[in-house]
């Protein structure tokens, strides 16, 4: 056994080591540059969009606005309470800057995939729309590249039972149990009726808790940082001059923090930003597919969103305010530093974590559900779907109870090798997404 943790700890070194980070980047950084910037440009047409998409028109299953919040719902988690944190403490408060990075040039990944996701979805029977990265793969650059597809829906298919079930069940049993004694086993059996609720209904019934519950919690969630922040508002400046200075020199030890090199503070940044927003992963157009819309190009501009709400915003607030309280120089790390900074600098701010941390795991529990769910269906056909959905709820409950460090790091490096494939399909389909957004815009004007 330790042998073979050692080998998928050397993998997982491997895909999310220099190699995968700078494809990240550089694919991110051609799409903008081939889209001419559309993706910042056009960051106020998106939120009219959003607005309008509340309806929706078009084939499809939900609203292009509900669309949005079942993607938040899966990439809004652990990622930007505990990821932001870990960054902090392993790359010191430059990592925030390279996570700003990232996220800028992934809002044109993430448009670009929704893009080519509704504009390569399927339709089945019924008039249910599908897509994702195995059907822009297969639709888009033809059968002798079907078998990308396939892998990108395998590693899809199980990095959901790690990252996106038992692991964010563990992280919800974790938080109340620490915050108010409930026991594991209890929190386990109510989540998995919970989620069993709500799978029951498919994509529509999700997609409605969804578009209610995303939007509460990450509003209180940012009111309490912003109430904190405003606490500390002196302390500000000299935040974001610690995050501009020392994202391109190193900062030394002060306090626990054992201090961080330029090369930590990019690694971890960019590393845990991906890992937040998932752009480049090809997870978010999976449910961007089944948006009521007649337009890829509109689709992918709400979609973008995705990555500016998460990491220029929720990121952002959880980043400063470990800054701004100075518990970034305590030597914890995880959820327990994000813990530390709003307990230091907000009364019962332990309980902002501890319940922004349970729901934020919930929701992503639901959103991968669907992502896996297609890509089961994608593999074995629509006769998969209820079978899944069985075997998702009754594996939610062992996540709470069983010890995941070595399910964290498989589906962790499943999580990473999910991006290849799509990357690979957004740059051999790149010429199309080119055109589409100059044939919208044109016309727009």
């Amino acid at each position: 056994m330790d042998t073979l943790v050692k080998l998928l700890s050397d993998i997982n070194g491997i895909v999310w080591g220099w190699p995968m980070l700078i494809a990240l980047a550089v694919t991110g950084t051609y799409l903008m540059i081939g889209l001419k910037v559309i993706p910042l440009r056009k960051v106020g047409y998106a939120f009219k969009q959003l607005w309008a998409g509340r309806e929706g028109k078009g084939s499809g299953q939900i609203s292009p606005f509900n669309a949005l919040m079942t993607s938040l719902s899966a990439t809004v988690g652990t990622g930007n309470i505990a990821g932001v944190a870990t960054a902090i403490f392993a790359g010191g408060p430059g990592a925030l800057f390279w996570m700003w990075a990232i996220a800028l040039v992934g809002m044109a990944t993430k448009y670009a995939e929704a893009v080519c996701s509704v504009h390569f979805r399927e339709k089945d029977s019924d008039g249910n729309t599908f897509g994702g990265p195995m059907y822009y793969i297969k639709n888009g650059m033809g059968d002798n590249w079907k078998w990308l597809g396939g892998t990108f829906a395998v590693f899809g298919m199980l990095a959901g039972f790690g990252i996106g079930n038992t692991v964010q069940a563990n992280s919800v049993a974790d938080a109340l149990n620490s915050t108010l004694g409930v026991s594991p086993i209890v929190t386990g059996i109510t989540l998995a009726v919970l989620v069993g609720l709500v799978l029951l209904g498919g994509i529509e019934r999700l997609a409605k808790v969804a578009g209610k519950l995303v939007p509460i919690m990450a509003s209180l969630y940012v009111i309490a940082g912003l109430i904190t922040l405003a606490l500390y508002v002196d302390q500000i400046p000299s935040a974001f001059s610690l995050i501009f200075t020392h994202a391109f020199s190193p900062i030394s030890a002060a306090g626990g923090f054992a201090g961080a090199t330029v090369m930590a503070a990019i690694r971890f940044g960019v590393a845990r930003g991906v890992f937040s927003n998932e752009a480049g992963l090809g997870s978010a157009p999976i449910a961007h597919a089944a948006a009521k819309t007649d337009s890829p190009v509109r689709q992918g501009t709400i979609a973008m969103l995705g990555t500016f709400i998460d990491t220029l915003i929720i990121c952002t607030i959880t980043g400063l305010v470990i800054i701004v309280t100075g518990a970034w120089t305590s030597g914890e790390t995880g959820s327990s530093l994000s813990t530390l900074a709003f307990s230091t600098g907000l009364p019962g701010g332990e309980y902002v974590v501890s319940f922004g941390l349970a729901i934020f795991a919930f929701t992503t529990i639901l959103g991968w559900s669907y992502y896996s769910e297609r890509c089961t269906a994608y593999l074995f056909g629509p006769k998969s779907t209820i079978p899944f959905r069985v075997v998702w709820v009754v594996v939610v409950p062992l996540g709470t109870v069983l010890s995941l460090e070595n399910v964290w790091l498989l589906a962790d490096t499943l999580n990473a090798m999910m991006a290849i494939p799509n990357l690979i399909a957004l740059l051999a389909l790149s010429p199309i997404v080119f055109a589409l957004t100059k044939e919208h815009f044109t016309n727009q004007k």
